[in-house]
């Protein structure tokens, strides 16, 4: 079940080493879903048969589904609406497969008020270990 906070924090009030995050467990639907948004139809999601003879032995979720997270969380909470997103970059460190629960965290690292930007570590996890790391690059308009 999605977790849903809608929060807005203005830029002069963001700080090195805020949190927030985002939980969502991850259904067949929601590959599905994805496969049809995205266009990416890899048997290795969509296909049960084919993913089995693969190195993960069974579907695995596409790795920009989880960090999607990263926009809700960003959208949503911290900066809150109306912010964009600049620049993210992703490191796949472990599948996420049906069922898994993908916890998605940001923390601040650095506020650069005079050009409105703020930057974040990015990490989701699944049962405590990581499946994905980077960082991000957030611009928040004068409203």
């Amino acid at each position: 079940m999605a977790d849903f906070t809608i929060a807005s924090v203005p830029i002069d009030e963001i700080e090195v080493g805020m949190k927030a995050s985002y939980s969502q467990t991850i259904t067949d639907a929601d590959i599905k879903s994805f496969a049809g948004i995205s266009g990416d139809h890899n048997p290795v999601h969509v296909d049960s048969d084919y993913a089995a003879g693969s190195r993960f032995g069974k579907r695995i979720a596409h790795g920009l589904m989880s960090a999607g997270f990263f926009s809700a969380i960003f959208g949503m909470r911290i900066p809150g609406p109306g912010c964009v997103y600049v620049s993210q970059n992703l490191n796949f460190l472990r599948p996420v497969y049906i069922d898994d629960t993908v916890t998605a965290e940001v923390v601040v690292t650095k506020v650069d008020q005079e050009k409105r930007r703020v930057f974040f570590d990015t990490t989701c996890r699944v049962k405590g270990k990581r499946v994905i790391s980077g960082s991000a690059e957030i611009f928040i308009p004068i409203k």
